[in-house]
């Protein structure tokens, strides 16, 4: 009879006892199955085959039977049939029957792929939600990082200023003094460290931004910065550690290695985080061992340390901003700005930790061809004539610091603490410069800049400020502004833009 529909496949059975590996093969979209059979009868082969339907499936189920009393068909639909054929069979009955139960099990099947496919799209959109989620938490976790740095740089910049600007005036003192004295390696690693400081600000609001074209790479020794490195984390690992009860020795393995281009002060702080984390990671004590090695197209850097280690937990997310493991102790920056940095110099981390067996840091930097050049200092600076500079800043140590920098280059500063004292003096006096801090009570720096150029357009101003880039709009200076000098300021720093500002 299933021969005169024509197209349908089946498969037929006398024996039950071959409907269930036959069903198991076959996977049919209806079954037709009598009910008084030898072997096993209708109603034990239909719970067989219902062991064997995915719940929520439907899958009709047909009972041929020339008994239709109520008692068999109660007892076939709770077994599981789905509609009953009455024998004698009549072929349109049939034919009609097996087209309106195939035409609802192929209609459900087409809802539930319907239904599965809406549910892997809102999974999808659910899994880009979350995602999108992530990303407005981390921004924000970024911008009020941004906002906290912009809340302290002017006073930590202020105070680098001092740290730099005295300690460059005490060097020469040295250099005829105490050449190569310990006192003054200390002072110049002071410097150094100073001036490594001056871009932790910047960094703090900026270490998730991608390379810029102006930041300035040049070829660097990456052994040298390692030297430099374990040199500067010295009071740490040594002095303040021994002070504690506990030995850490830190060790260099450094190979010959190409150099690398770089910003010296950023991956100084890099390797600087990294020793001082593996640090903190040995309460007991332990060694770190700093090693450099050549691959074919980078230089690997290794920093080894025999610490608490991580979980798989701490390693995945130790290089998110805010997430740290030292509680108050800690403030989940230090690697953060650490990748933040690796990511501008088209560099990568791999991390290698196990929790009680110690963390390996293993930072790779593409190579150059280019070599390491010895930035020269000389003390001869082209001549320049004698300027009359009027000085403004609100905190006095800062314009006594500018002074001294601007005496010694044979220039006249005159010193006022406010931007009223500052126009009261151009009232009073001629002047050739004018340097002013940018944030002071009052009217500020750019304020007086606008201030100064109505009173004398021809009378440079230079600002004074931790956050430049930010004064400046689509790259233009802001109104009465000559040139933008970052905090802290270095006397070579100072020199260089005075020279450009009256040119």
């Amino acid at each position: 009879m299933l021969d005169l529909f024509g197209g349908i496949e089946y498969r037929a059975t006398t024996d039950p006892r071959e409907a269930v590996s036959l069903f198991a093969e076959f996977q049919p979209d209806l079954v037709l199955t009598d009910l008084h059979m030898p072997y096993l009868d209708g109603y034990g082969l239909m719970e067989q085959l219902r062991q064997l339907i995915p719940e929520g499936t439907i899958l009709p189920i047909v009972v041929l039977t020339a008994d239709i009393t109520a008692e068999t068909r109660r007892k076939a639909l709770a077994t599981g049939a789905s509609d009953f054929i009455t024998k004698p069979l009549d072929t349109t009955e049939v034919q009609l029957r097996i087209r309106n139960l195939l035409e609802n099990r192929f209609l459900n099947l087409k809802l539930d792929e319907q239904v599965q496919q809406r549910t892997i799209e809102l999974e999808h959109a659910l899994e880009q939600l979350r995602a999108t989620q992530n990303q407005v938490v981390k921004q924000e976790r970024l911008s009020a990082l941004g906002t906290m740095a912009g809340g302290v740089a002017h006073d930590f910049n202020n105070t680098l200023t001092m740290m730099i600007g005295y300690g460059e005036m005490l060097l020469p003192w040295f250099e005829k003094t105490a050449p190569d004295s310990k006192e003054q390696k200390y002072l110049k690693h002071i410097v150094s460290a100073a001036q490594d400081a001056t871009h932790v600000v910047r960094r703090l609001r900026d270490f998730y931004r991608p390379a810029d074209a102006a930041d300035v790479r040049v070829p660097v020794d990456l052994n040298k910065l390692c030297e430099q490195a374990i040199a500067f984390t010295t009071p740490k690992w040594k002095g303040k550690a021994r002070g504690a009860g506990k030995a850490i020795e830190v060790t260099g393995d450094f190979a010959e290695v190409p150099p690398s281009l770089g910003s010296a002060p950023e991956l100084r702080e890099v390797l600087t985080n990294l020793i001082f984390n593996a640090v903190d990671a040995m309460p007991d004590g332990g060694s770190i061992i700093v090693r450099t090695r050549a691959l074919p197209n980078h230089v690997r850097v290794d920093v080894c340390d025999t610490g608490i280690g991580m979980t798989p937990e701490e390693k995945a997310r130790c290089l998110e901003p805010f997430f740290t493991t030292k509680g108050e102790n800690g403030t989940g920056l230090g690697l953060a700005v650490t990748y933040g940095i690796l990511q501008r110099h088209g560099g990568s981390i791999e991390i290698d930790s196990e929790k009680g067996r110690g963390t390996t840091f293993s930072l790779l930097f593409p190579i150059t061809n280019e070599k390491v050049s010895e930035v020269v200092a000389t003390s001869v600076e082209e001549s320049m004539r004698s300027l009359r500079v009027l000085v403004v800043d609100d905190q006095e140590i800062i314009c006594e610091l500018l002074s001294e920098h601007l005496i010694a280059d044979g220039h006249q500063p005159t010193i006022t603490l406010d931007a009223e004292a500052a126009i009261q003096s151009l009232t009073d006096g001629k002047f050739d410069l004018v340097i002013t801090d940018q944030s002071m009570p009052g009217m500020n720096g750019i304020q007086l800049g606008e201030v100064v150029k109505e009173m004398n357009p021809a009378i440079p101003v230079i600002l004074l400020t931790g956050f430049g880039d930010e004064l400046k709009v689509n790259g233009q200076m802001p109104k009465g502004i000559d040139m933008i000098v970052g905090k802290p300021v270095s006397s070579g720093d100072l020199r260089k833009a005075i020279r450009e500002a009256v040119k």
